[in-house]
């Protein structure tokens, strides 16, 4: 781009250059406000059933598919040969916040809109709330909603209406190195955060580098202790956001994870997704992980040489016999307003979500909060090598089923989990100030920021 824009405002300043374009839009859609019924008209001589936008009847569509899930492409071939009057091109548009950027680019322009695009369910609420994705009750997307993981079907609806379909999830786990925790004394993992608190200071007598877990300021490792606890910190009605990060569940969490960090007991020298994670991951140093169901696809990657001693449970509670959960992570795909081929989109994006394009994905690695495939004969009873023959499919359906509904996202989050990394950074690397206090700085710029952007936070 000829501007230059720095990773954390990237996605949503608005340069002069910009606001030519988007003025030049606006004018672009009263004319076609004035013409449309003309065109529509046009469009739809000899159309028998179907919608004017292409994949109803006879009608061509060419659909462009934003995402960096691989899986999508694999749902292709199976849905061109079922409408051969839809061609399907998926697009690797970057990371997602080159996505977002990307798209919000093209929705300024006017042009370069695709038909689909992928959203991590936090950003999906930047791009709802202002009109720039499709309401999918118009295709009768409501009537899916038992078929999905309540948690995930709430990731997707902003003010009562849904604005996509879940593709993949990452109900929180706790993977455990099994022969870590058994030589420190521990024979089965933490059922409890107090028994993991007890846990981790026996792995941490082991001496050495021995740590039950690391975290440098992963804000989706905190948010899902919080979620987990009953924290809601985020509530959002419109484009009024309340922040509070005082309530008690929050307030517990917080408080939980100060004490680990307090007192040693957790790696803050290893950042995830590092060469030494890699290496504490493999040399079973590093005893535990708590993170989205995805990482079983991952970890044997990064962990090769620990395969058969890692397992996976479900993630520690608050209170004995509870079975409550929380995600880290997960995406969906939504039809922005813009796009030219909506009845074509939703009918691949029913496809590779709910219907036959899940089996190949589910092939191919993908973990879908979709209730069928999690209530599989497959799912429930395959053994996973890697784990130890460990049944893990029945293990993460389990903690999809038990996630916490209630929670929200801020429409500016994307910018948000940047600025929290800016702010914790120091406090992880010098010790100084507590988490408290920096979710309360974080706050405090969210608000501002936000308000700046034309939302009503306090």
């Amino acid at each position: 781009m000829p501007e230059q824009i720095d990773n954390v405002s990237k996605t949503f300043r608005v340069t002069p250059r910009r606001r030519r374009l988007m003025r030049l839009h606006k004018e672009t859609r009263l004319l076609s406000a004035l013409l449309g019924p003309i065109l529509v008209l046009a469009a739809c001589v000899g159309c028998s059933g179907g919608s004017a936008d292409g994949g109803g009847g006879d009608q061509q569509a060419n659909l462009t598919v934003w995402s960096w899930d691989g899986t999508v492409a694999k749902a292709v071939p199976g849905f061109e040969a079922e409408n051969p009057n839809i061609k399907v091109k998926v697009v690797n548009a970057g990371s997602s916040t080159d996505e977002y950027t990307a798209l919000d680019n093209a929705i300024q322009a006017g042009s370069g809109v695709p038909d689909l695009a992928m959203f991590e369910y936090f950003a999906l609420p930047y791009f709802a709330i202002p009109g720039k994705l499709d309401d999918l009750g118009g295709f009768g997307a409501e009537s899916l909603q038992k078929d999905y993981v309540a948690a995930a079907w709430n990731d997707v609806t902003v003010n009562g209406k849904v604005y996509g379909l879940p593709s993949d999830y990452g109900p929180s786990a706790m993977f455990y190195n099994e022969a870590t925790l058994k030589k420190a004394g521990v024979n089965k993992p933490p059922a409890t955060w107090d028994e993991y608190y007890q846990d981790a200071k026996k792995v941490r007598a082991l001496g050495g580098n021995y740590y039950i877990a690391q975290d440098t300021g992963d804000p989706f490792f905190l948010l899902s202790l919080i979620w987990q606890a009953g924290g809601r910190p985020f509530k959002v009605s419109g484009n009024t956001v309340h922040i509070d990060f005082t309530d008690p569940g929050t307030t517990k969490a917080v408080e939980f994870w100060q004490k680990m960090l307090d007192e040693g007991l957790v790696n803050t020298k290893v950042t995830a997704w590092s060469d030494d994670w890699n290496r504490t991951l493999n040399d079973g140093t590093l005893a535990s992980q708590t993170m989205g169901g995805w990482l079983t696809s991952t970890l044997p990657e990064r962990a090769p040489h620990a395969a058969g001693r890692f397992k996976v449970a479900l993630m520690p509670q608050w209170a004995q016999g509870d079975e409550v959960g929380s995600e880290n992570g997960g995406s969906s795909f939504g039809i922005p307003a813009a796009a030219q081929h909506k009845a074509a989109a939703y009918k691949f994006l029913k496809y590779f979500t709910h219907d036959a394009g899940l089996t190949p994905r589910v092939a191919a690695g993908a973990f879908v909060p979709d209730t069928s495939v999690l209530e599989s004969k497959d799912a429930q009873s395959k053994a996973n090598t890697y784990f130890g023959g460990q049944k893990v499919g029945a293990v993460l359906a389990e903690a999809s089923k038990s996630v916490a509904t209630g929670w929200q996202y801020p429409p500016f989050f994307e910018w948000a989990r940047v600025t929290y990394g800016d702010l914790v950074s120091k406090f992880y690397t010098t010790g100084k100030g507590s988490l408290a206090q920096i979710l309360e700085e974080w706050k405090q710029r969210m608000t501002k920021y936000g308000n700046d952007q034309g939302f009503k936070v306090d």
